[in-house]
């Protein structure tokens, strides 16, 4: 009896003795986390991105409000728009965004397709600007505690070897998560690199305005190698 009891007692705990949680698979591309391997390659050190540069490339920066939120990547009359938000950490959002885009789109009067990309579904879309269509592509990328969205327009869009150069950037840039909490699909703040804003505020001094001013228009930082 006592046998039996000690069988019985040892087989509960198997059941109620918590499951080890499974490793974090190794990613074999990017884009990268911060806290992940990732090839170590110059890029442009945006606060929660770093973003790689290359010959004749451009970049600009998003701004809502007061806040830098995205950047774009311009080379070959081609652009690569990118965001970075905050994500669950069991659950990606791509999903779920891609079938806002979809209906978002639509009822703006654009067109919106799903295809399959080099980074698993997309959408290929045409939306109004100034009057006129635009085609584009929306792509959307998972890490662990992030959500990465890229948005292709310009030459790239018929050329595959332009498309290709800005695939590698999205490909290659590295997202700085942090550990402070944030909502779902809440933007990751960017900063400008240290030079850079270095060079903004002698600017905004030696012509007598804020500092912020010249985000109106989106500050630039050109690589030209």
């Amino acid at each position: 009896m006592n046998e039996v009891f000690r069988r019985r007692r040892h087989a509960e705990q198997e059941e109620t003795a918590p499951a080890a949680e499974a490793p974090v698979p190794v990613r074999e591309s990017g884009p990268w986390d911060a806290d992940e391997p990732h090839p170590d390659t110059e890029r442009v050190d945006l606060g929660g991105m770093r973003l790689p540069i290359g010959s004749g490339f451009e970049i600009q920066l998003n701004v809502a409000g007061d806040q830098i939120v995205g950047a774009v990547v311009m080379v070959e009359e081609s652009a690569l728009q990118v965001h970075a938000f905050a994500a669950p950490k069991k659950t990606g959002i791509w999903d779920e965004v891609r079938g806002e885009l979809s209906r978002e789109l639509t009822a703006a009067g654009g067109t919106c397709e799903q295809r399959e990309g080099p980074f698993g579904a997309e959408l290929a879309a045409e939306i109004m600007q100034d009057g006129a269509t635009q085609p584009v592509r929306f792509i959307g990328v998972d890490g662990p505690r992030w959500f990465l969205r890229g948005v292709i327009s310009g030459r790239a869009i018929a050329d595959p070897a332009v498309a290709k150069t800005l695939e590698d950037v999205l490909r290659d840039i590295v997202v700085v998560r942090g550990d402070l909490p944030m909502a779902p699909k809440e933007p990751i703040e960017l900063r400008l690199p240290a030079e850079a804003r270095q060079a903004v505020e002698q600017q905004a001094a030696q012509e007598g305005r804020p500092s912020l001013d010249p985000f109106e228009r989106g500050p630039e930082i050109s690589e030209t190698r």
